[in-house]
């Protein structure tokens, strides 16, 4: 997608890493056009073979204030069709095959804290928030929140941001496992960077086969999951099973040498 697609959606490609950056002020709230906008960056990423893995940040001291109430109040409905890859492009985008790294570097209120929930890694600024307040708005948090959160966190703690809408600070987030690293807010972007160039020097196929295990088992106990992936039925697995790059990392190892992958 161009940087000028979608004046609240800008993208810049460099090494293998997709920067998304939500800007629009004032506090990056996302309507339908922004969730297709965000959607187009992120089938970008799919479909490049080029991008390895994504960064999605925001502008200002807002990631995202979620939904934006004002698009409400112009008629846009509390159960809009945000698109194919539900709000925010990336919440029900689930046969996303690359890692996308949530940069929080404000406030991820309701909708933005969902859509960092939709991440594969997730690195805060210390100054960061994390709240899902629609129990305060007279609505629930049914863009994944209700459904990741309390997969994420101990139940009591997951139901308490979910009753009471109360925020939840980086550090906290951090210490419940919620976030990866919590750094200062001028080394955001390095952080992510630095885990994103980590995701880019592992194999392309070997990377979107933890993605399909993962989300083919979540939920199944230990016997299922086995069954899982013993079965035949995912298919980038098997893929990577068969790959060039399955040979060529021994061989590299063995060679004392960086491996070059093909990607196939």
């Amino acid at each position: 997608m161009s940087n000028a697609a979608h004046a609240a959606v800008r993208t810049h490609a460099e090494g293998g890493v997709l920067t998304i950056i939500l800007d629009r002020p004032k506090a990056n709230a996302i309507n339908v056009a922004t969730s297709h906008a965000l959607y187009a960056a992120f089938a970008h990423l799919q479909d490049d073979p080029a991008l390895r893995v994504a960064i999605l940040t925001g502008t200002g001291r807002f990631f995202s204030a979620g939904w934006d109430l004002t698009s409400a109040t112009e008629g846009e409905a509390i159960d809009a069709d945000h698109g194919p890859g539900g709000f925010g492009g990336l919440t029900e985008f689930f046969n996303l095959g690359k890692p996308v790294i949530a940069a929080v570097n404000g406030l991820a209120m309701g909708g933005g804290f969902e859509l960092a929930l939709a991440a594969d890694l997730l690195v805060a600024s210390d100054t960061a928030e994390f709240a899902l307040p629609e129990v305060k708005l007279g609505m629930v948090a049914d863009s994944g929140g209700l459904l990741r959160l309390p997969k994420r966190l101990p139940r009591a703690v997951a139901m308490e941001l979910l009753l009471t809408g109360r925020r939840m600070g980086a550090p906290e987030a951090k210490s419940w496992g919620l976030v990866n690293q919590v750094v200062a807010p001028e080394a955001l972007m390095a952080a992510a960077q630095a885990l994103a160039q980590q995701i880019v020097q592992c194999a392309p196929l070997a990377v979107a086969a933890v993605k399909e295990i993962v989300r083919a088992t979540q939920g199944q106990d230990l016997e299922a999951a086995y069954q899982t992936l013993r079965q035949g039925g995912l298919p980038t697995y098997r893929a990577m099973l068969r790959s060039q790059d399955a040979a060529e990392g021994p061989l590299a190892f063995s060679e004392k040498r960086p491996p070059r992958w093909t990607g196939c």
